[in-house]
């Protein structure tokens, strides 16, 4: 028998309804003031306007931007940029904002859905709900609430399809990489063979069909392997207080974003690249020495993954605090969840984000003290979250102790050892 499941009509989602709206409403209306410069640098919805728009022409030819040297996504992100076209009634840009809306809705309702089960949680609802919005309105314009969305999915269908589960995540890691991740907690054995084979299918039917029906679908790998050091990621933060210790480097606008240029730049991408390197080793010893899995390891492990490839990334682009900030809300929907601190690092982390980028990205960009010591802040606090999402994730997967008998010596003292004494014949 099934276990019976919470009403909708149960007076704690109140607060969420009405929540959810109001905080909305607030970021719309930051939106459409974005430029008049009210917060900072402002400009935060020229990527839709410009950039995306501006793909969007040539994806409609029937071609994937070619040479292009700030199209670095997969080719999975063609049909999200041209989504708008479902809502001819509007201008790319209004189309686009409404859109992304409606993911931010769907995430809202899986994850209150999920709360309402009997075990579960609506923390993660509470989450996403009051979280996003520390973002300011940089969520609405860009398509990260939507690939946040396919991840969130994904995990959340995991206990119902495994097959769900892994065309979600396949959807969503052509779009823009990092959902891949959110499979490396998956049970092993027959769950695991199921979902990966999915998500595998999946991939690779959504390739040929993109490769069939544009040209130049994997440009965009000559184009993410010229990324440098950008200014807000760990590395940029190294080189922002060597610049107040003479080094002479600048700051340029390259491939999308603001990066560093000079001397000792290359190395600090070669560590970065190093230190993702052994992120992904230390998930795979993680899996393969972990013992005990729970129903919240895959949200868990998904979460610690996204936050270990982040934190040692070239680029940390305030959105990516949209994904941390899912992935945290997926685990709190969970009561077994290990990461409950982590995700209070993480929205500390987004407040922080929201200042370095628009409020006060002068200041970063120039590498004055104030954007220096905020963007050390955002992230120390990425760092702290990371250490301490994959340390909970790793004592949580060692097996558990033997019980052991209440009136034995070691049950009595756990610090004496017993003495054993041969039997008489």
């Amino acid at each position: 028998m099934k276990p019976r499941t919470q009403s909708w009509t149960n007076p704690r989602l109140l607060p969420l309804a009405v929540t959810w709206p109001a905080t909305r409403a607030l970021m719309l209306w930051l939106l459409s003031r974005d430029d008049r410069a009210l917060l900072g640098v402002g400009g935060v919805g020229r990527e839709v306007h410009e950039l995306y728009a501006r793909w969007y022409g040539v994806l409609v030819q029937g071609t994937f931007p070619s040479g292009d040297r700030l199209w670095q996504y997969p080719p999975g992100a063609g049909p999200v940029l041209l989504s708008p076209a479902l809502l001819p009634g509007l201008t790319y840009f209004q189309a686009f904002v409404v859109l992304t809306l409606a993911a931010d809705a769907l995430i809202t309702l899986a994850l209150t859905r999920a709360g309402t089960r009997t075990g579960r949680s609506l923390r993660g609802a509470a989450l996403w709900t009051a979280g996003l919005p520390l973002l300011l309105h940089i969520p609405l314009a860009r398509y990260d609430v939507q690939v946040t969305a396919l991840a969130v999915i994904s995990l959340l269908t995991l206990s119902r399809s495994t097959r769900a589960c892994g065309a979600f995540a396949a959807l969503g890691a052509l779009v823009k990489v990092w959902p891949a991740l959110t499979l490396i907690g998956t049970p092993r054995g027959r769950t695991t063979r199921e979902t990966w084979t999915s998500a595998a299918v999946t991939a690779g039917a959504l390739l040929l069909a993109l490769a069939a029906l544009f040209r130049d679908p994997f440009d965009f790998l000559r184009q993410q392997s010229g990324r440098g050091v950008q200014i807000e990621s760990l590395g940029g933060t190294v080189l922002s207080f060597a610049r107040h210790a003479g080094w002479p480097g600048r700051v340029r606008y390259r491939y999308g974003a603001m990066e560093f240029t000079g001397p000792y730049v290359t190395g600090i991408a070669a560590v970065s690249l190093a230190l993702t390197v052994a992120a992904f080793g230390a998930l795979l010893l993680w899996r393969l020495r972990a013992r005990r899995w729970t129903p919240a390891t895959p949200y868990d492990a998904a979460l610690s993954a996204v936050l270990l490839f982040t934190v040692t990334s070239r680029v940390i682009s305030p959105q990516y605090l949209v994904w941390l900030l899912g992935l945290a809300a997926v685990c709190l929907t969970s009561r077994h969840t290990t990461q409950r601190p982590v995700a209070a690092l993480i929205t500390a982390a987004a407040a922080a984000s929201a200042l370095a980028y628009p409020v006060l990205y002068a200041d970063v960009i120039a590498c004055t003290w104030t954007g220096s010591l905020l963007m050390l802040v955002r992230n120390g606090l990425l760092v702290a979250a990371a250490t301490l999402s994959f340390r909970r994730l790793w004592t949580a997967g060692l097996p558990a102790a033997p019980d052991l008998p209440e009136n034995s010596a070691l049950g009595r003292n756990p610090h004496t050892i017993p003495v054993i004494f041969p039997t008489r014949q």
